[in-house]
């Protein structure tokens, strides 16, 4: 069964505390003065997060709210001193944002492989050898060990995919999906199919691979968290090229060009920078208007409408028939890695 997609969670985290300094006097046969040997402290385990590319959804976190390193074992007599605490690690998706969630304060922005301590151990005291000295030759004092640090964290993923699929609900993201990745949406004719974020691997050939994410379909007022809102949102802005999907005739009897218009203007709305990204605008579903004629006057209309130049391009499509995929994925292969369209 497949696990569903997590990508919000509040937990708290509790580093180890130190353990505490001994006093402790040596004792030997035939040594009638033996002098302090109390050991130290042990430092208490850290709570360190792990950006793992293995992992994908945030769901462990939603389960398992406390997460709680181990305490610094006290020392002992003879000059030992006390084990540190176990650490525990928090293995999270790459893109993960950390925050306190006390001051709101970004911790941290998980890289792949990035290893961070999120929460600090204590330091483990100090035993009363530390402080014999020639005017105190015995002394009884040892220092307790310090607390570990101990806070709310509230963890936030953004997908990292390469491409991002936008366009109104049922514009035909997660058909084009699963035709150019092995990932299997769900797809039916109902708006709001795609109700959390799906990721896929396309192969342009055997030596490229793009990350395509489909995200849930975009409704008027997204921007101010209506409907899926920001929910959405948040995952197109690491996106290096958005695919905007327009249908020529939309099941829903809807204006295309007013679809589209919709949808830019909540991308501006919601950030500046995410309406600034490369964009590829695909015509999807053209099995659907009938031959090439057809589809050429829905592209030309389009084009019109839109205002687009020479060198914009708009991509016919079809998912059902695979017509015009090699290109699309030529196209966005072209702007992730190189930076302009071809």
């Amino acid at each position: 069964m497949k696990r569903p997609f997590a990508d919000q969670a509040l937990i708290h985290v509790k580093a180890g505390d130190g353990g505490n300094g001994c006093v402790s006097f040596r004792r030997e046969k035939y040594i009638p003065k033996g002098g302090p040997d109390g050991g130290d402290g042990g430092d208490g385990g850290s709570v360190i997060a792990i950006g793992d590319p293995n992992v994908q959804t945030l769901m462990d976190f939603r389960h398992q709210h406390h997460w709680t390193a181990g305490r610094g074992e006290d020392g002992k007599g003879s000059q030992c001193s006390g084990k540190g605490g176990t650490d525990v690690e928090m293995r999270l998706p790459p893109g993960t944002l950390i925050f306190n969630d006390a001051t709101d304060a970004l911790i941290a922005d998980l890289a792949e492989d990035q290893r961070l301590v999120i929460a600090r151990g204590g330091t483990g005291g100090l035993g009363n050898e530390h402080f014999k000295s020639a005017t105190n030759q015995t002394p009884r004092q040892a220092t307790e060990g310090t607390d570990g640090e101990e806070f709310d964290i509230r963890l936030e993923l953004k997908l990292i995919a390469d491409v991002g699929l936008v366009g109104k609900p049922n514009a035909g993201k997660s058909t084009l999906l699963s035709a150019i990745t092995a990932a299997a949406p769900k797809i039916a004719d109902y708006p709001f199919t795609t109700l959390v974020p799906q990721l896929g691997i396309a192969e342009v050939d055997r030596d490229r691979r793009l990350v395509v994410a489909d995200i849930p379909g975009l409704i008027e007022g997204a921007a101010q968290g209506v409907g899926l809102g920001h929910e959405f949102l948040r995952h197109v802005e690491r996106t290096k090229v958005i695919v905007h999907l327009i249908e020529a005739e939309p099941t829903d009897g809807s204006d295309p060009i007013e679809n589209y218009r919709m949808i830019r203007e909540e991308l501006r709305g919601y950030s500046a920078e995410l309406a600034e990204k490369p964009e590829l605008l695909v015509l999807s579903k053209t099995d659907l208007l009938g031959d090439e004629d057809d589809e050429q006057a829905a592209v030309d209309m389009l084009r019109a409408a839109l205002k687009l130049g020479v060198n914009d391009e708009l991509m016919p499509v079809s998912s059902a028939s695979r017509r015009g995929l090699r290109e699309l994925l030529e196209a966005c292969w072209a702007i992730v890695h190189e930076g302009s369209k071809v």
